[in-house]
């Protein structure tokens, strides 16, 4: 086996160090995205408490204390509490999108080597058959097949590890993105259920004023 990896020289071995950077970025997102470090219940309960009884100052405390995705929207959602709510709720729009491109940029590199991976095999694959076809040249067409065989087998070879790491890494890509997706998704629910109460406590307030 550690031959037929050899045999595809400085392409093959590049090849190998995109197979070991695919593995740790999937090792990675599968300890990262997971529930309990993007929308920590304990935690989402906890903000709504607070915010239940007014209590904003200790809620961005908390958020502060326990930095994670959905305590970092709560928080930019915090900042604007004396404003409009329609302040409010911008504030917590872009905060949301802000956290998902963070987290896809994160997945997203897994595409970039899903995407190079092929084309680097294609690379191998030309280098090889020129090696092949510069042989046959310099013998004058005379070349033996043994001669021929290892330009033609380094072109195979190439090509197949690029195969062999691209699928794998463009299928944790979109299982990782999908991930991505249903997370932020639970971010946006959890964070308009711990503001509901200051929300119905600033519609209260607002048919105060007008009555």
């Amino acid at each position: 086996m550690y031959e037929i990896i050899a045999s595809g020289g400085v392409v093959g071995l590049i090849i190998g160090l995109l197979s070991i950077a695919a593995v740790a970025l999937a090792v990675e997102n599968s300890r990262s995205l997971r529930k309990n470090r993007i929308v920590p219940p304990e935690t989402a309960q906890k903000l709504r408490e607070l915010l239940s009884q007014g209590q904003l100052q200790a809620a961005d405390t908390l958020c502060r204390a326990n930095p994670c995705p959905l305590t970092f929207v709560v928080s930019q959602g915090l900042m604007e509490s004396d404003g409009d709510w329609s302040d409010v709720e911008k504030a917590l729009e872009d905060a949301v999108g802000e956290q998902s491109a963070k987290l896809y940029r994160k997945v997203e590199i897994l595409s970039v080597i899903g995407n190079i991976a092929p084309m680097l095999g294609l690379l191998g694959t030309v280098l090889g058959m020129i090696a092949a076809f510069q042989q046959i040249a310099a013998t004058q067409g005379s070349a033996q097949g043994p001669e021929l065989a290892r330009g033609i087998y380094q072109a195979l070879v190439t090509t197949v590890e690029g195969l062999i790491v691209a699928i794998p890494s463009l299928g944790m890509f979109a299982f990782f993105r999908n991930r991505v997706d249903q997370l932020m998704a639970e971010v946006t629910f959890a964070v308009q259920h711990i503001f509901t109460p200051l929300k119905r406590y600033r519609r209260s307030q607002n048919r105060s004023v007008r009555k």
